[in-house]
């Protein structure tokens, strides 16, 4: 009796082992989202990320993985809901790397790594300027930013082209919404994804057709950009450049002369245009070796897309607005009326009128 028992007992054992290891379909999913958990680096680009207030987990989750610091958002959110990020979600503006860890993220929504601090950067500064600027307004000392802005392991890092010996030209220029005590290698970084974003696919078969560089694109739209008052002009000022390019006459742009001298010339004088540098245009055909300033989309679409016209020349009028000519000697006669207009505005008004 005792040895059948036995055999019967045995066999129950046997049969019932295989349960002991059966693991519920939820807690399979629990697993699994906690081993997603603990993937994730914090090597990809910056993205900033709004979950705004009264957003639900969804919403914050939709956001996360539309910016791609997330990948696999169904899972993320049983993971999220298992570290009680649900009751625990706190709104606001965070600075995330994309494909971040998931521990990592849940973290900084729920102690709130949101508070930011707004940067607005205009279109047009120069990278010396934006260095001016972030340690006016974050605390970031001017050479420490100029030095990242001019690290070529970083830029190379960031896929700026090769021909790009710094970040000039490639910081693009909006509102930034950033965390307190951000460093001067991750300001660069940030604002030049910001550029790389804003670049569309479809502008790089538009490089082709018009046998540019992205770099030489960039170069150009920030000459367009320095030249612009009145925003109708861009194509036109545009036009121009592309029209001496072509023809291989030298660009004869200010802006790049005031550059060469290293800092802004309230009035470029025949005096300035000696200046030996490879950023004279009045001296050296072609683009210079790179953008002399912050080109905002504006610029690079007017620089993409010229204005189909034969001009030649421009010049500014007191206003801002230019007047745009196809031969030089309507070029002169526009210089004459422009300077007889300036001539009659300062003239005094008889008494009585």
């Amino acid at each position: 009796m005792r040895t059948r028992k036995s055999k019967r007992g045995t066999r129950n054992k046997r049969a019932t082992s295989p349960a002991l290891f059966r693991v519920p379909t939820s807690a399979f999913r629990v697993l699994l989202a906690l081993s997603f958990g603990a993937c994730g680096g914090s090597d990809g680009p910056r993205v900033t990320v709004t979950i705004p207030a009264g957003s639900t987990l969804d919403a914050a989750i939709d956001s996360l993985a539309a910016n791609h610091v997330i990948d696999h958002p169904g899972t993320f959110r049983l993971y999220a809901k298992v570290r009680g990020l649900t009751h625990s979600l706190k709104s606001g503006v965070y600075l995330l790397h994309q494909d971040e860890s998931w521990s990592d993220v849940v973290a900084a929504l729920e102690r709130g790594r949101g508070v930011e601090q707004r940067f607005i950067v205009r279109e047009g500064l120069r990278l010396v300027e934006v260095a001016d600027l972030a340690q006016a307004q974050l605390k970031i000392p001017r050479d420490s930013f100029i030095d990242a802005a001019e690290d070529s392991a970083l830029l190379a890092n960031l896929g700026l082209p090769d021909q790009a010996s710094t970040a000039e030209g490639y910081l693009f220029p909006t509102t930034y919404l950033l965390p307190l005590r951000i460093g001067a290698r991750e300001l660069v970084r940030v604002m030049a994804h910001q550029f790389i974003t804003q670049w569309s696919p479809e502008w790089q078969a538009r490089l082709d057709t018009l046998r540019m560089s992205r770099h030489q694109l960039v170069t150009l739209a920030s000459i367009v950009e320095a030249e612009v008052r009145y925003d109708p002009d861009r194509p036109f000022i545009s036009a121009v450049y592309h029209n001496r390019l072509r023809r291989g006459m030298r660009l004869e742009a200010d802006p790049t002369v005031s550059y060469a001298h290293g800092r802004r010339l309230k009035r470029v004088w025949e005096k300035n245009l000696a200046v030996r540098s490879a950023y004279n245009t009045y001296l050296h055909t072609g683009l210079p070796p790179g953008p002399i300033s912050q080109p905002g989309r504006a610029s690079l679409l007017a620089a993409l897309y010229p204005a189909d016209v034969p001009f030649l020349y421009f010049v500014a009028q007191p206003d801002g607005k230019h007047v745009f000519s196809a031969t030089y000697n309507e070029h002169l006669a526009a210089i004459a009326r422009i300077k007889q207009a300036r001539r009659a505005a300062r003239a005094p008004r008889p008494p009585g009128r």
